[in-house]
C-alpha cells in the first residue's frame, strides 16, 4: 500500500465497518445489485478493456467487470483490508481470471498514467477526503479517452432506508445524519458539486442521471431492522443513547419497516446519481 491520506476513513473501513460489510456481503450485495446493470451499461466495458473498480469493497463490481472485460483485466483498489481479504477468497474460489486487488487510498495510490480503459465505482466515491485530488488521480490513470461510470448517494430523502432512520428523531440523534455535501456518504448528493469535481479534474462530457433500485435489506422488518442498526450508522446513533432508548429505537424501527414487508422480503428504494464522463485527449 502507498500511503494513506484518508486517515480517518481508513480507520473506519479496516475497523468494525470493513468487517462487518465483509462478514454481510452477501447482504449489501442485495442491498446493492439493483444498481448493477445500470452501472454496467454505463461503462461499456469491452473485452480486452483495463478496467479500475474504485471503492471495490469485496470484489463483486470488479468481478463483474473482469467477466465483462475478459480476457482483459480488473483491478480493484480500496481502503479495507477486511473486505479485500474477502474478494480475494472469493475470486478465487469463483475461478474468476484476470482480475487482482490492492489495499490503497484512490487520492494518492500510484496508479501508472493511461494503465485503464474504464474506472467503475458502486457507492466508492462518496468518502474521500479530497475528493479533488482523487479524481484528479483517477483522471490520470485512464487513458485519453477512457470512461468512467460511478454511482454515488443521491438526495437522502429519496432513500427509504435513511426515512427509517428520521422516523426515530424523536429517540435517536438524527438530525443533520445525511446532509447534503457533508462529509459521508451524500457528500456528493448534490449532482453540481459532483459535475463540478469531475470536469476541473479533467473529464469531459460529464452527466449526471437520477437512477433508483429497490435492495433486499432482510426477510421481514425484524431482521431488516436488526441489519440496518447493526451497521456503521445504526451503530452509531444507539451508541449515543442508552439501553432501553437503544430498545425503544428497535421497536420503534420495526414498526416502520413493516409494511414494507412482501412474499418473503423486505424492500427499499435507494437512489443514486450515475456519474458518466470520458477523460480529455
Amino acid at each position: 500500500m502507498h500511503g494513506i491520506a484518508n486517515t480517518a476513513q481508513a480507520q473506519a473501513w479496516n475497523g468494525h465497518e470493513g468487517s462487518h460489510w465483509a462478514a454481510h456481503q452477501d447482504r449489501w450485495d442485495a442491498v446493492n445489485a439493483g444498481f448493477d446493470q445500470p452501472l454496467l451499461a454505463a461503462a461499456a466495458i469491452e473485452p480486452g478493456a483495463r478496467v479500475l473498480d474504485i471503492g471495490c469493497g469485496a470484489g463483486t463490481t470488479t468481478q463483474l467487470a473482469a467477466r465483462a472485460a475478459a480476457p482483459g483485466h480488473a483491478l480493484g483498489l480500496d481502503l479495507s483490508a477486511p473486505m479485500l481479504e474477502r474478494a480475494r477468497r472469493r475470486a478465487a474460489r469463483d475461478g474468476i481470471p484476470h482480475i487482482s486487488f490492492e489495499h490503497g487510498d484512490a487520492q494518492v495510490h500510484r496508479l501508472a498514467p493511461g494503465a485503464f480503459d474504464v474506472a467503475i465505482s458502486r457507492f466508492g466515491i462518496m468518502f474521500f477526503d479530497d475528493p479533488a485530488a482523487a479524481f484528479a488521480n483517477i483522471a490520470t490513470a485512464l487513458r485519453p479517452g477512457g470512461r468512467i461510470a460511478f454511482l454515488s448517494a443521491a438526495d437522502p430523502e429519496g432513500n427509504q432506508w435513511l426515512r427509517a432512520f428520521t422516523a426515530l428523531d424523536d429517540i435517536l440523534p438524527v438530525r443533520g445524519f445525511g446532509a447534503p455535501g457533508a462529509p459521508g456518504m451524500f457528500s456528493l448528493a448534490d449532482a453540481g458539486t459532483a459535475i463540478a469535481l469531475l470536469t476541473e479534474a479533467g473529464f469531459q462530457g460529464v452527466r449526471a442521471e437520477r437512477v433508483e433500485a429497490y435492495g433486499i435489506w432482510g426477510r421481514d422488518a425484524q431482521e431488516a431492522g436488526d441489519f440496518l442498526l447493526d451497521s456503521g450508522p445504526g451503530r452509531h446513533l444507539l451508541g449515543q443513547v442508552g439501553p432501553d432508548t437503544q430498545d425503544r429505537a428497535r421497536s420503534r424501527l420495526v414498526e416502520w419497516l413493516r409494511p414494507y414487508e412482501t412474499a418473503g422480503s423486505l424492500r427499499l428504494r435507494s437512489v443514486a446519481w450515475l456519474l458518466t464522463a470520458t477523460r480529455m485527449g
